[in-house]
């Protein structure tokens, strides 16, 4: 049996939305590591092939799971499915999301992108805690985004349904992921996980190609020459999840691999405690981590 080397060994990780982008060069990455590494797509096709890609540059194998993140019945499935197969999680990555720029309705009657962005990773989160618990030190990463800083938690319309803009919709998704790290790292303070969010940068990668707004498609070819690869813009990401030295460093917001402050509205904890019974309601979360 080969000997698995790298800062990396015996740890697993489970990385969202690793088909393709960031995602895929974070799981990658950690699993060159020496790390054995679960990755999650929507089709089961492009999954496939990017645990092949992965395996083959890694030289490991790669555990695959298909799921629509947007829904709460296939994160629920997922979930499951992960605890059957994965006996330890010593990361968790929450790296799915996306920008739409039209309102979308996911099965379960909500806004597609605050369901995908951050209700999706928020129960996904929530129901694997026990493992990730029983495995500390264990780490939850979420990517969040600069845009962070012009989101605000519209609780009178969580959903869009008053008046929906795709960037508004975007920036309060992304500051809640930012809030919800937060929260959790409070709620997790003696459990030996620990939760941070972090902003990649504007990365060369097909995010918000599925539904592009005007502007975007006028911006995004003039932007490119200058954008990240997405080797170079998962660097946070990888940095986040392996650095031993971030072993009980918690509660922070990373950009360019080091801490930095997120916006003043991130900060408040009685905006965050709101959405997180907010977002255990939206998903019929019927057991929260211990405040």
């Amino acid at each position: 049996m080969q000997r698995i080397h790298g800062p990396m060994a015996g740890r697993t990780v489970l990385v969202t939305g690793a088909t393709s982008g960031i995602g895929r060069a974070t799981a990658l990455a950690l699993a060159a590591m020496g790390a054995y590494v679960a990755i999650t797509g929507r089709d089961r096709v492009r999954t496939e092939s990017a645990a092949r890609e992965i395996s083959a540059a890694a030289g490991r194998n790669v555990e695959v799971f298909v799921a629509d993140l947007s829904s709460q019945a296939q994160v629920r499935r997922l979930a499951g499915e992960v605890l059957e197969r994965l006996p330890r999680i010593h990361v968790l990555v929450n790296n799915v999301g996306g920008r739409w720029s039209t309102r979308h309705i996911t099965a379960d009657g909500l806004e597609h992108t605050f369901a995908v962005n951050h209700l999706a990773p928020f129960l996904l989160t929530n129901l694997l805690l026990d493992r990730l618990e029983q495995s500390a030190p264990a780490r939850v990463v979420t990517v969040a985004s600069n845009a962070h800083a012009q989101g605000r938690i519209d609780f009178d319309d969580l959903q869009g349904a008053q008046f929906f803009s795709g960037g508004r919709a975007y920036s309060q998704s992304k500051l809640a992921n930012v809030l919800f790290s937060y929260q959790l790292a409070e709620r997790l303070r003696e459990c030996g996980v620990t939760a941070n969010a972090l902003h990649p940068g504007m990365v060369r990668t097909s995010f918000g190609a599925e539904d592009p707004a005007l502007i975007q498609r006028l911006l995004v070819p003039l932007l490119r020459p200058v954008m990240k690869s997405p080797a170079r813009g998962a660097a946070t990401s990888i940095h986040v999840a392996s650095t031993l030295e971030l072993a009980q460093v918690s509660g922070r917001y990373f950009a360019n691999r080091r801490p930095t402050k997120s916006s003043t509205r991130s900060y408040d904890q009685a905006v965050a405690a709101r959405l997180w019974e907010a977002s255990a309601d939206l998903v019929s979360l019927t057991a929260a981590p211990r405040a």
